[in-house]
């Protein structure tokens, strides 16, 4: 690829966001490039100082319609398409008065920003750029003799280029910049439309599209031979995408994976009800515990299995606090996200220079609505997200007695925890503290087994005289399809269930419950994760 030079000679300006507008047009005036401009971008030009053509001049209509009609004309578009080398095209252009135009600056309307902060459904269709993205286009597409800028971050590589040739760009900038300016276009559309399925409660449009902008490119995917990349998406929903790291090494693609389920599951205990902490290996919870404070809710989370804990994410739904620092930071931890961080907190973490501390400023709402989406062979899976949370269940008690108050808290706790862990899954838990999680599996009674032998592996590495699942409640993400299961349970030492229900084979399922005296509820609602 050759450089293929092009001079710039005139450059129109038309930018929502201003942040570095006037600096960047003060130095595309010092190469003497003419300035067209609209509204108020033009005024803030002429503000600044410089001159600058309004684009009603260059079009000889004025801005019509409240702005929506401005750009919109064959002076505009003309000047951004005609091919500088093409014969017809030049003629065109000298019949019809139409004068080039070489670069064009626009960032589009704030559609986004307009949705997230809670605007109305006509503020928001107002937000919606037409102009714009037609231009962007028309400039992409001709960019062997346009350049095309979306975003203020391209400002000093536009600068640079036509300071290194001579007042013109060249041609590996201009794909570049029209690559992004077509990617930008695509997210913004991706906003626009999924907002207005979301407005009709279309659950399956007819196309379905995703855009964001990139935060970081990985060193690499979940394995070494992968190429990755970290984008955000319009939803602002507090969590990894959204956090300030505070310090620590770049976050792999698998720490944000894990940091991810981590924070989603903490956010499912209020944290003005209790301070709660959840430890997570492999996208699954190892260990999760509530507590009146966030140093024993993390021991008492760490006691669950504290082998696979090494090398794990911590989150927590409460400011870190000096000593919630100090227990974290005693093993090997790959990263801490919570909501802040207190001074003594953050000077304590900085002695892991390793660790990464991030602070997401919130915590999710695990009732709100939205998406999640899953590549397939040749296709996209997207559904809503798992937005059902325990405590808006109305609980069926299935068997003769009913769990006691005690039971019932814990039965809440530990289904709570099944919700983000991966399918089948089996999680024993006592006194708000998983004691056994059981994940993953093909078949339910094998994660009963795994769950309950890894209580007895933490019960062996506390020095306990028996496993902690001794009194304790089990919960499963999906219904007892057999007895078997539940009878691992039980052995296990487990007194109440809480599942599903809606096996054809329920009545069998409950009659093993009352043969040993176990309660059992149902709760109607399935939380398969896979």
């Amino acid at each position: 690829m050759t450089d293929h030079p092009r001079r710039v000679t005139r450059a129109l300006l038309s930018v929502s966001d201003k942040s570095g507008l006037i600096e960047f047009a003060r130095a595309l005036a010092g190469y003497g490039i003419d300035l067209v401009s609209t509204g108020g971008t033009a005024k803030a030009i002429a503000a600044a100082g410089l001159k600058v053509t309004d684009v009603s001049e260059l079009t000889g209509f004025p801005e019509m319609m409240d702005g929506r009609v401005k750009t919109l004309h064959p002076k505009v578009h003309g000047g951004l398409l005609a091919i500088r080398d093409n014969a017809e095209h030049d003629q065109a252009m000298k019949s019809h008065g139409i004068a080039p135009i070489d670069l064009l600056v626009v960032n589009l309307y704030p559609f986004e920003a307009t949705v997230e902060k809670g605007a109305g459904f006509e503020e928001c269709i107002e937000n919606i750029d037409i102009g714009g993205p037609a231009m962007i286009r028309g400039a992409a597409k001709n960019h062997d003799d346009v350049a095309v800028v979306v975003e203020p971050q391209d400002y000093q590589a536009v600068i640079e280029e036509l300071a290194a040739n001579k007042g013109a760009t060249t041609l590996r900038l201009r794909r570049r910049l029209a690559a992004k300016a077509y990617a930008r276009t695509a997210a913004y559309d991706a906003a626009i439309s999924n907002w207005f399925a979301a407005q009709l409660e279309a659950d399956a449009p007819d196309y379905r599209a995703f855009g964001g902008r990139l935060i970081q490119a990985l060193r690499y995917g979940e394995n070494p031979h992968q190429t990755a990349a970290f984008y955000r998406m319009p939803d602002k929903r507090p969590g990894v995408a959204t956090a300030r790291q505070v310090q620590g090494r770049e976050l792999s693609y698998n720490n944000i994976n894990d940091t991810d389920a981590a924070y989603e599951c903490i956010a499912e205990f209020d944290a003005g009800r209790t301070a709660a902490c959840v430890i997570v290996k492999h996208a699954n919870p190892c260990g999760v515990a509530e507590n009146a404070d966030l140093v024993e809710a993390y021991r008492r989370a760490l006691a669950c299995d504290s082998t696979s804990a090494y090398g794990g994410i911590v989150a927590l739904n409460r400011t870190l606090d000096a000593d919630a620092a100090r227990a974290i930071t005693e093993i090997f931890t790959e990263v801490i996200i919570a909501p802040d961080a207190t001074e003594e907190a953050i000077a304590i973490v900085a002695a892991r220079r390793n660790l990464r501390l991030l602070l997401a400023g919130g915590l999710p709402d695990p009732r709100a609505m939205g998406l999640t989406a899953k590549t397939v062979a040749g296709g996209l899976l997207v559904q809503s997200r798992d937005n059902a949370v325990v405590d808006d269940m109305t609980l069926k008690v299935a068997t003769k007695r009913a769990p006691t108050d005690a039971e019932l808290r814990d039965l809440k706790f530990a289904f709570r925890v099944a919700k983000h862990v991966k399918s089948n899954t089996i999680v024993y838990a006592k006194d708000l503290a998983t004691v056994g999680i059981g994940a993953g599996q093909m078949s339910r009674v094998d994660s009963a087994r795994i769950a309950a032998r890894k209580a007895q592996d933490a019960a062996d590495e506390l020095k306990l005289a028996a496993p902690m699942t001794r009194g304790s409640v089990v919960a499963s993400d999906a219904f007892f399809p057999f007895a078997d299961g539940l009878l691992v349970a039980i052995e296990a030492g487990a007194t109440a269930v809480i599942q599903p229900g809606g096996s054809v084979r329920d009545d069998e399922v409950i009659k093993a419950a009352d043969d040993h005296g176990i309660a059992m509820v149902f709760t109607g609602v399935r939380h398969f994760r896979h």
